[in-house]
């Protein structure tokens, strides 16, 4: 049964401000930037004050790639160019989204997406086309799975999927296999491809056999995927989309009835199995809200319905423009997903002239069982992102096991990995030093794919370009709530 706007307005009046507030002091509310309370830990000049909290300031690394907290270390994993599959080839380029998985013998296996657009013969380090597991030919994408002992040292590394464009986030499942979204629509015969792309595709990290013959899992909708979750409850999968001109869409799938997920199972379903849905906020009272970027309050809660897409597979238009004014709600960048604390954490990366309003970055939570998404934190303009200490740009998110969410930030300037409690206080967790610009231009690539280890005690992340994997380890510890 959807939520109407009058049942929305009406629980609101009845419950007053504990609905308008739900949430809005949890994980990330009150992150330096954000609109709203002011950081309890913050520096003269306003920005973050790394000694003050949090595992203390980043030191500089002699060798130029990670600055870290002291007592800290990284291991390089993989890189492009340098490291090699067990097949030979080097590393594939553009490290993005990653899920990790308990392997045997106390090993952690990760996939790694390749975020690698268009023809193969632009990239000189592709996803090999392993035989039996390429979609398409054409394409230059795909994941890796990589191996690591439990001390550390990098056993291995093959590919999981090949012949897929632009693999950006995805999402792990709770039956242990990786979902990975291509972030593009091109069409068999657009940009030398000879298959359709959009796709969301299994990847099962224990079992190379189960990715045989690749299968796009049509019933999840072909648009420019970004990240997925599951709701080991419900069966609901969330998904975001990267998309402008228009701004992308919030998607819920919802499974057919008698529908039983488990490893291969998503394969097996009709193109059309399931109900396919975008989200339609409203606010307390009950008026319509066309853009995420409306919110400028941390705290703000939006009512959600979810609207049926015409034709998820999309024929003649894209998913988004298959929507008239007023039948959706939109927002750009979507990005990064988590499912935690009950719910999904949402990450909407920045809105610049295509939005309503501007702001550089949000992360929202949707309660599946109120039906309810809450704004928790919004970055307003970064002003001068070439400024160490300052954040903007939140993308790939994920779950720590020591409290609160990791942060990969893909933002102009300085890129750090962050991390916010569950009280809303963030601090530094890594730098990126790696300057791929010149010494007057300087230029550091954004993080992705922050992920820990099953055992807690090492956090993986990866510099996209050009394409790095890093296993970060140190004296984690739960950072306490402030008195």
């Amino acid at each position: 049964m959807p939520l109407t706007r009058r049942k929305f307005a009406k629980r609101s009046a009845l419950t007053g401000a504990s609905v308008a507030l739900a949430g809005s002091v949890g994980v990330l509310a009150t992150a330096p930037g954000a609109i709203g309370e002011e950081a309890p830990d913050t520096a003269p000049d306003g920005t973050a004050d790394e000694g003050a909290f949090g595992y203390g300031p980043l030191l500089p690394d002699p060798d130029g790639i990670l600055a870290l907290p002291a007592g800290f270390s990284y291991r390089i994993i993989t890189r492009t160019g340098v490291t090699k599959l067990e097949s030979g080839e080097s590393t594939p380029s553009n490290h993005d989204g990653t899920g990790t998985f308990a392997g045997r013998r106390g090993t952690t296996l990760l996939v790694n997406n390749h975020e690698l657009k268009g023809p193969r013969a632009d990239w000189p380090h592709p996803v090999p086309l392993t035989e039996g597991l390429v979609y398409d030919p054409a394409a230059a994408g795909g994941c890796t799975v990589v191996e690591v002992a439990q001390d550390g040292t990098p056993v291995g590394e093959w590919v999981g999927i090949a012949g897929t464009s632009t693999n950006c986030a995805g999402g792990t499942t709770p039956w242990g296999t990786w979902l990975t979204c291509e972030e593009n629509e091109d069409k068999a015969g657009e940009h030398g491809m000879t298959k359709d792309h959009g796709h969301v595709f299994e990847v099962d990290p224990h079992d190379v056999r189960a990715g045989r013959d690749p299968k796009p899992l049509k019933a999840l909708g072909r648009y420019a995927h970004e990240a997925v979750v599951v709701d080991p409850g419900r069966g609901h999968l969330f998904l975001t989309e990267d998309a402008s001109e228009p701004n992308g869409l919030l998607y819920r799938w919802t499974p057919p009835h008698g529908f039983a997920h488990g490893r291969g199972q998503l394969r097996t379903l009709a193109d059309d199995a399931g109900v396919l849905a975008a989200a339609k906020c409203f606010d307390s009272g009950g008026r319509y809200v066309d853009d995420l970027s409306r919110a400028t309050k941390p705290g703000t809660v939006y009512g959600v319905d979810w609207i049926e897409v015409p034709d998820r597979d999309a024929r003649t238009a894209s998913v988004r423009k298959q929507f008239a004014a007023g039948e959706i709600t939109r927002a750009r960048k979507l990005e990064g997903m988590w499912w935690a604390d009950g719910g999904v954490y949402v990450v909407s990366s920045y809105a610049r002239e295509e939005s309503p309003v501007r702001h550089d970055g949000q992360v929202w939570f949707y309660d599946p069982r109120r039906r309810t998404l809450t704004l928790k934190v919004r970055f307003g303009v970064n002003p001068d992102p070439g400024k160490d200490g300052a954040l903007d740009g939140p993308d790939n998110i994920s779950v720590s096991p020591y409290g609160g969410l990791i942060i990969a930030e893909d933002g102009e300037g300085i890129q750090h990995l962050f991390g916010a409690t569950e009280d809303g206080r963030t601090y530094p967790v890594a730098r990126n030093e790696l300057n791929i610009g010149t010494a007057d231009e300087p230029e550091f690539s954004e993080f992705t794919g922050p992920v820990f280890s099953p055992d807690g005690r090492t956090l993986f992340a990866n510099i996209q370009e050009p394409g790095i994997m890093l296993a970060i380890t140190g004296p984690w510890k739960r950072i306490r709530r402030q008195k």
